[in-house]
């Protein structure tokens, strides 16, 4: 009886440290948050992604939200982290602020961008076509439901993992001509228009996820969450080990 004791305790002893080794191995991505769209409310939505993002993958995230659109304070925090996710719209950035912004998006590191992402800086629009391969032209009538279509391989596309389909309230941003470069895993239909939705690009060897999903009524939707929640664990190449 002693023996299968001691055995047992041994065993829940070893269970632990595989456990604690595991997890050691993982070590928590270092995500920064921009926030800087008024108009979409990111001060409340990009919260509720850090929350979804933190509850499934080993994550430590600095939320960085603008004060006017002239000041983004905190931009020292991409000298250090894996993945940036930006969420502005049209901020007017300008000197060591804008320099800043500018060095990280063109030096091939890890980007996601939310939507507004496309025109986030009125002071450096060329973002959209040069970083994300966007082709932001202004966007249909508000109103109709945006039905969100899956290519025909999407069982093989990580970035798909566990979502499933919804209706976006967000209108449907006009982006045809994209970069011959990115790779569209999501498309947007309402009735008589098609529009890509969400892609990836490869940009001087660092991964980019964009999506023009992101309404407020998009984070109150898991699919959405964690389309973006596998684009940003892609962007940072971060193996999907989700709980």
């Amino acid at each position: 009886m002693k023996k299968m004791l001691c055995l047992l305790v041994l065993a829940l002893g070893l269970a632990g440290v595989f456990a604690s080794f595991s997890q050691a191995r993982i070590a928590p991505l270092r995500a920064v948050f921009i926030s800087g769209s008024t108009e979409y409310e990111s001060d409340k939505t990009m919260p509720i992604l850090r929350k979804y993002l933190e509850s499934k993958y080993p994550s430590l995230v600095t939320m960085l939200s603008a004060k006017s659109d002239k000041d983004l304070p905190g931009l020292e925090a991409l000298d250090k982290c894996e993945v940036v996710v930006l969420f502005t719209r049209r901020l007017k950035l300008e000197g060591e602020q804008l320099e800043r912004i500018k060095k990280y998006c063109t030096s091939g590191k890890p980007l996601v961008g939310i939507r507004t992402a496309s025109h986030a800086i009125q002071t450096w629009l060329d973002l959209d076509k040069e970083v994300f391969g966007g082709n932001y032209k202004g966007h249909y009538a508000v109103g109709p439901l945006c039905e969100i279509d899956f290519p025909d391989d999407v069982k093989t596309r990580a970035i798909l993992a566990g979502v499933t389909s919804f209706k976006s309230k967000a209108s449907l941003y006009k982006n045809t001509g994209l970069a011959k470069d990115v790779d569209v895993v999501l498309r947007g239909r309402i009735p008589g228009h098609e529009e890509p939705l969400a892609w990836t690009r490869m940009y001087k060897g660092g991964r980019v996820f964009y999506s023009s999903l992101g309404a407020q009524s998009d984070f109150q939707e898991e699919s959405f969450l964690r389309l973006m929640t596998n684009g940003i664990l892609w962007a940072a190449n971060r193996a999907p080990r989700m709980k």
